[in-house]
């Protein structure tokens, strides 16, 4: 069994982009700049964008992180996405999720600028993302495609079982893997909250991408031998053991699918820092144009 080390890959994406954003300063050019909108103070989230800012200050770009209150009304966050929109010293923004409940997300995402959309969410951007045309994108289903790459994982002609439809990994992922690409060229299907015999379908597949946010879902029973798992879930479960009273599980039994893998992610440091790496690599094509 092979582990995908997405804390080990990530670092290496952010060394590269550092020597590239290192001879964009030699030769005079302005390096990347990104921004980040946060509003109120969900725990998660502040502990993301926090992170994001470090990442930016690693890797020598420009950083900007605007601190709205939880009351800010729409009216104000759309403002500040126009005023972001047409300030040529920001070459990509995020609008960190989720937003308050009284905020559109739908209306404030559709405001954002495609061309400064790093967490490519806009559906312009994702239609681009449908038709395999330059575009941003997720950062999520971004990093799991490198991740696959750099591991020299085989995806051509596999049958490739993705559980969760979301529009930020389950759907962009689907639609990635069977495209012509490294990772890719693959037969998917897409399982969910609704799909009789899960069990019978994931048992027939060579690469699984789990991603509907259930701790430990996926068990050993579920798999066959040789298969490649992707966890893309991370959540908090209650454990008196631990000393924060917690401990962080993804969508997979790591202890009885590992056994059966040959090659699996871990939780954590395996797709979340590939996910920040990648809103680096984003935001890096965003300076360059795309």
């Amino acid at each position: 069994m092979i582990l995908l080390d997405g804390l080990q890959v990530g670092k290496d994406i952010k060394s590269e982009i550092a020597v590239e954003v290192q001879k964009m300063k030699e030769r005079g050019e302005k390096p990347p700049h990104l921004a980040a909108v946060l509003v109120g103070t969900d725990g998660a989230s502040m502990t993301y964008v926090n992170s994001k800012v470090k990442d930016c200050e690693m890797v020598g770009f420009g950083s900007t992180l605007i601190d709205l209150p939880e009351e800010t009304s729409e009216e104000k966050l759309i403002d500040i996405i126009h005023d972001l929109n047409t300030n040529d010293d920001i070459d990509g923004f995020i609008v960190q999720l989720p937003l308050p409940k009284h905020i559109d997300e739908q209306k404030v995402l559709m405001a954002i600028n495609p061309d400064k959309d790093v967490d490519g969410f806009h559906p312009v951007n994702v239609g681009k993302m449908t038709l395999d045309l330059p575009t941003f994108i997720s950062a999520t289903p971004f990093g799991i495609i490198e991740l696959l790459e750099r591991y020299q994982v085989e995806t051509s002609g596999k049958h490739v079982v993705v559980i969760g439809r979301s529009h930020i990994v389950g759907r962009p992922m689907s639609i990635l893997m069977s495209q012509k690409r490294k990772a890719g060229n693959a037969t998917v299907t897409v399982a969910h909250s609704r799909t009789a015999n899960l069990k019978n379908i994931t048992k027939q597949a060579d690469i699984i991408i789990a991603a509907l946010g259930i701790p430990e879902f996926l068990t050993g029973d579920m798999v066959k031998d040789g298969v490649t798992v992707v966890d893309v879930g991370i959540t908090r479960v209650p454990d008196d053991t631990k000393k924060r009273g917690y401990r962080l599980a993804g969508d997979v039994d790591f202890e009885s699918v590992s056994k059966k893998a040959s090659y699996i992610t871990p939780v954590p440091g395996g797709v979340g820092p590939m996910t920040r790496a990648m809103l680096l690599k984003n935001t890096l094509l965003a300076r360059k144009g795309l």
